[in-house]
């Protein structure tokens, strides 16, 4: 993977890849402990004598060198600091490759980058040169992102069966003789993710007025008559790629309001999908929804300064994959689409005394248009 670094010898990373996105994408090798990325006229990885077998099977990245060969528990025995042993370690494994400006992501640790200036060695924070490269998804990426789109649909399915099948008492849903809570939809959703391979680390089920809180995770007797918000970020536990998928549903009879917000969200959905297309920028994306919204009425936070807490509050949509929000965003900032990329689409309102409405899609711009790999349906009432 040749990156441009025109006024660095190298770039590093020291990072475990279990969270760390930057460094899976780049070595395609998964480790809760850290290791080392090295990139210059060639690609190494500095890794535990321990995980070097498992390195050289798993990583994209060929040349693997184990601790060993760089004597950090040697340099461990003699300082008692591991810290300091390590970065000796890098120092070394550095000089031996005539590496002297070293190009850093901005998340280094400041520690480990003062004691490798104290060594004499230069380290440049920059923007990680794989962030803008993961945006472009290959036809793999995507694969793995639409397997985990499915797996989320079947799970949605089953929670929105158990809402549609309960029974309702005095306003609450009921399941076996007691009331179905959001706790309840969100166990059947994660058990049904992990009998296809997948998991979700956040599964919002905001039900009543208590949903105008976009973010709020839900919890307690799901009501009748009451929109109940469904959104999770499914993932395939093996290719480690995310989708993410809201919809807004209701059992019972929905208000006049909720209906009339249901209307223009799902409009404005629609009129930013058809738009979307290589060339577009996000930012035109993100005005077409606030367009409509602002057409049927109702207010956004499109040119607002300050607090802003009912109406459209956050932006259209973010790139997903091996993050959950990355590159490139559907919002007031958003910089021009490439085909390849995959973005969510999801616009909402949230008012306090009605709660919130939230529909959202997952989409592969192309050059003519985009390919929505969201099947689901969008219907407000359950039936």
């Amino acid at each position: 993977m040749k990156l441009n670094l025109p006024d660095a010898d190298a770039f590093l990373m020291v990072s475990e890849s279990e969270h760390n996105a930057d460094m899976y994408y780049a070595t395609k090798f998964l480790a809760v402990d850290s290791f080392i990325y090295f990139n210059s006229k060639n690609e190494r990885l500095l890794v535990s004598d321990m995980e070097l077998g498992r390195a050289k099977k798993e990583s994209r990245v060929k040349d693997v060198i184990p601790a060993s060969r760089y004597g950090l528990m040697g340099k461990l025995r003699k300082l008692g600091d591991i810290d300091v042993a390590y970065c000796e370690m890098i120092v070394e494994f550095l000089s031996s490759e005539n590496a002297r400006h070293i190009a850093v992501p901005y998340n280094f640790s400041v520690q480990l980058a003062d004691c490798m200036r104290k060594n004499g060695l230069e380290v440049i924070p920059i923007k990680s040169p794989f962030r803008e490269m993961r945006e472009v998804k290959s036809e793999l990426e995507i694969a793995a992102i639409k397997k985990a789109q499915r797996a989320g649909e079947r799970a949605l399915a089953e929670g929105t069966s158990a809402i549609k099948s309960a029974p309702v008492r005095h306003g609450v849903l009921y399941r076996e003789n007691a009331p179905l809570k959001a706790e309840d939809i969100r166990a059947i959703i994660e058990m049904t993710l992990l009998s296809q391979g997948c998991e979700a680390p956040d599964i919002i089920i905001a039900c009543g007025k208590d949903s105008s809180d976009p973010h709020w995770q839900g919890e307690g007797e799901i009501l009748a008559d009451e929109p109940i918000v469904i959104d999770m970020v499914p993932r395939s536990k093996k290719e480690r790629y995310y989708s993410d998928m809201t919809r807004t549903v209701v059992r019972g009879t929905p208000k006049d309001e909720l209906k009339d917000m249901y209307s223009a969200v799902l409009d404005s959905q629609v009129a930013a999908i058809n738009e979307i297309k290589a060339g577009v920028s996000g930012s035109e994306i993100h005005n077409i929804v606030c367009d409509v919204l602002e057409e049927r009425g109702y207010k956004t936070a499109r040119g607002k300064n300050g607090e802003f807490t009912e109406g459209f509050i956050h932006s259209t949509g973010h790139g997903v994959g091996l993050d959950i929000h990355e590159g490139p965003n559907l919002s007031e900032s958003g910089r021009e689409l490439k085909a390849g990329c995959v973005v969510t689409v999801e616009p909402g309102l949230y008012y306090k005394n009605t709660g919130g409405v939230r529909i959202e899609d997952v989409v592969v711009v192309t050059q003519g248009g985009c390919k929505n790999l969201t099947m689901f349906e969008k219907n407000l009432v359950l039936k």
